[in-house]
């Protein structure tokens, strides 16, 4: 019985994509080692993408708290608003968010980049004169998106915690120290160690979906937009996986 069309196709892409893992785990240990590229792809990765990632997590605090506020006084437990902020964006909101604005911006532009390489045989140049494209490009911008996502997570945390602490002033007047002395007395460190291991299995998606999307691109400038466009739609799909295995395996031992 012969497979449909779409399911072999999704198999295959599977398995393609498992082997490409499989390489890059095995290349990571094997010299030569681009240092230098590596730290330049963090500053590219990281910095670049810190004014996109302030700014949405600045207005998520800021509208989460002004959307739970009402929800709260209903129930006559106002003043546990802090804390249940505080508890939403370091546990879940704060990690998910930031890392698919980062898939977006970070995915597409790995994914365009290596495209472009590609359909204009820069990757090919690469091979025939010594250098190892794999390490040079694949490696380094997938550990800068492993180590550079998490830095940008707690960032966008603490933002998102100050955006939630001027919403909470728009209707009433609560402190800068009690905010956040209600925000951290009721945060464990269960609460955060979780979100912030899955930042790096969310920066390992994102960095290695960009990269496989874009080595493998074909047919042209056309391939090179649809690598980027799949490489965003993946990573997104792939952070919500992630976050839901997570959730399963801190549930499983005991952690939540």
């Amino acid at each position: 019985m012969q497979l449909p069309v779409k399911t072999r196709h999704f198999l295959e892409e599977a398995g393609s994509l498992s082997a490409f893992m499989g390489r890059f785990l095995t290349s990571i240990f094997k010299p030569r080692f681009e240092i230098g590229e590596f730290f330049r792809q963090c500053y590219v990765i990281g910095y670049r993408s810190l004014p996109l990632i302030a700014l949405t997590a600045f207005i998520m605090g800021l509208v989460l708290t002004m959307q739970l506020r009402p929800s709260l006084i209903a129930y006559g437990v106002e003043s546990q608003l802090p804390a249940m902020v505080g508890i939403a964006i370091m546990r879940e909101i704060g990690p998910v968010i930031t890392a698919l604005i980062f898939a977006g911006k970070i995915g597409s532009s790995i994914g365009a980049e290596l495209g472009s390489m590609k359909v204009t045989e820069q990757i090919d140049a690469m091979e025939v004169s010594g250098t190892n494209p794999f390490k040079y490009l694949v490696v380094t911008r997938t550990l800068a998106a492993m180590l550079m996502l998490p830095v940008l997570v707690l960032l966008g945390d603490a933002i998102s915690l100050y955006g939630a602490y001027l919403g909470v002033n728009i209707k009433g007047a609560t402190s800068f120290s009690l905010f956040f002395t209600q925000v951290f007395n009721n945060l464990a460190f269960s609460d955060v160690l979780p979100a912030f291991i899955k930042s790096f299995f969310f920066g390992l998606a994102v960095g290695l979906i960009g990269c496989y999307k874009g080595y493998y691109s074909s047919k042209g400038t056309e391939g090179v937009g649809r690598s980027a466009n799949s490489a965003v739609v993946v990573a997104s799909v792939i952070i919500f996986l992630i976050d839901l295995l997570a959730v399963q395996v801190t549930d499983a031992l005991g952690v939540n």
